[in-house]
């Protein structure tokens, strides 16, 4: 698998954003920005940005956390420290993170028609919102919450925005996910069916929040997340 590395840059703000990037070692067939779970930039994340790279996107994931001097939480970290962090999330941190990491994939001579976001956890949630706030060529969110009440007071519920999609977007959950009721993916999908861009939800019956306990669900969504991408990114 590419490794990873880290790079930082000065933002506006005032503050320095750390991002993790891999390169694809031949062709870069376009970009992708990798918006992290809960915990932040895990060994998770690590491995899923140097996958996307085996595959030819260049690969960038910023560090969403770093305004608190915050790159990950480990498993020894309790779920109220990772809650109350998550909670500082605004809309507006999470754009000019994201806007930062493409102008960092353009500026590595990759298109604004072939970049894309993904996020997973919280930043499934955070990549709906920047795919309705940016014209970007094609979003994937797995898995992310605040559908009807926003995870954040900084965050919008992402059934108010979906209809404002302004590119390709792809959403993927589990049925046996006990965070993200079944009802409120179904308003999700509604929802982004309104917008003037192509949008599906996909709903695994035996899925669950990371999809690690159904292998097959796990690797239809991967390759579902892929194929997005392959038709949207060209």
């Amino acid at each position: 698998m590419t490794e990873t590395r880290t790079e930082t840059l000065a933002l506006t703000d005032g503050t320095e954003l750390r991002l993790t990037v891999a390169e694809p070692e031949n062709v870069v067939r376009g970009g992708l920005v990798v918006l992290h779970e809960a915990r932040g930039v895990t060994d998770r994340v690590r491995t899923l940005v140097g996958a996307l790279a085996d595959e030819g996107w260049l690969t960038v994931a910023p560090h969403l956390y770093h305004r608190e001097g915050t790159d990950e939480f480990s498993d020894d970290h309790a779920e109220e420290q990772v809650l109350d962090q998550v909670q500082r999330l605004s809309g507006e941190s999470i754009l000019a993170d994201s806007d930062a990491s493409f102008v960092w994939l353009t500026d590595q001579g990759v298109p604004g028609d072939r970049q894309g976001v993904i996020g997973f956890d919280i930043g499934g949630s955070a990549a709906l919102v920047v795919a309705a706030s940016r014209s970007l060529g094609a979003a994937v969110t797995v898995a992310g919450g605040g559908i009807l009440s926003p995870l954040s007071d900084g965050l919008p519920p992402l059934v108010e925005i979906a209809g404002e999609l302004a590119g390709p977007w792809l959403g993927i959950y589990g049925a046996a996910d006990s965070r993200i009721p079944s009802d409120e993916v179904n308003k999700l999908r509604d929802a982004a069916a309104t917008a003037r861009v192509a949008t599906d939800v996909v709903h695994f019956s035996s899925g669950e929040h990371r999809f690690d306990t159904d292998l097959d669900a796990a690797v239809e969504a991967w390759q579902r997340a892929r194929n997005w991408f392959d038709t949207h990114l060209r």
